[in-house]
Order: C-alpha cells, then sequence, then structure tokens
C-alpha cells in the first residue's frame, strides 16, 4: 500500500529556513518521481518541485535558488528544503507521486 507522510511544517520569521520530509511507503523514491506542490487559502494547488529518476530535478520559477528537492535513498524519503522564505510561500505543502498524495504540512512565514 503506497502512503505519503509530510512533516517539518511550521511557522517561520520571513528570510528564515524550514525544511520539509516526505516519508514514502511502498514506493522506491530512486526510480519513482515525486513531488511537493502547495495550496494557499484560497488558491489552486500549485506545482513547487519535484525529482526523477533519483537525481532529475525540476523547480517552479517561483523558488529557483532557494529551495532544494532531494532524496534520502537509505530512508525512501524526500526532502524540500526552503531558504529565505517569504510570505507569499505560506501554503500546506503536499507531497505527491503518481496518483497518490499525502495530507500536507502547513507552512506559515509570518513575522
Amino acid at each position: 500500500q503506497v502512503q505519503l507522510v509530510e512533516s517539518g511544517g511550521g511557522l517561520v520569521q520571513p528570510g528564515g529556513s524550514l525544511r520539509l520530509a516526505c516519508v514514502t511507503f511502498g514506493i522506491n523514491v530512486r526510480i519513482s518521481p515525486v513531488a511537493w506542490h502547495r495550496q494557499a487559502p484560497g488558491k489552486q494547488r500549485e506545482f513547487v518541485a519535484g525529482i526523477s529518476s533519483g537525481d532529475i530535478r525540476k523547480y517552479a520559477d517561483f523558488v529557483k535558488g532557494r529551495f532544494t528537492i532531494s532524496i534520502d535513498n537509505a530512508e525512501n524519503t524526500v526532502y524540500l528544503q526552503m531558504n529565505s522564505l517569504k510570505s507569499e510561500d505560506t501554503a500546506t505543502y503536499y507531497c505527491s507521486s503518481g496518483l497518490y498524495w499525502g495530507r500536507g504540512t502547513q507552512v506559515t512565514v509570518s513575522s
């Protein structure tokens, strides 16, 4: 059974950093593409970053240079390192792989 579990969200000041984790069960992150999306209140869900084949990375323009997606193969976990956070990064962040989605973790950027 495939399951994706996000963690690492929280409240952070503008300019701060957070690292989100997506622990996966039932998939092999070295083979299956995994992506992070986010959804802010009143807005549509949008793509943030993705990784496939273990090392092919793609980022939304609004996070390039600030966010980094990575994999821990041993832990079957996908991370999203978020630096230089802005208030507009406030959203619920979701991990996905194919048709499977996690329940999300809330990120709030505020002073």
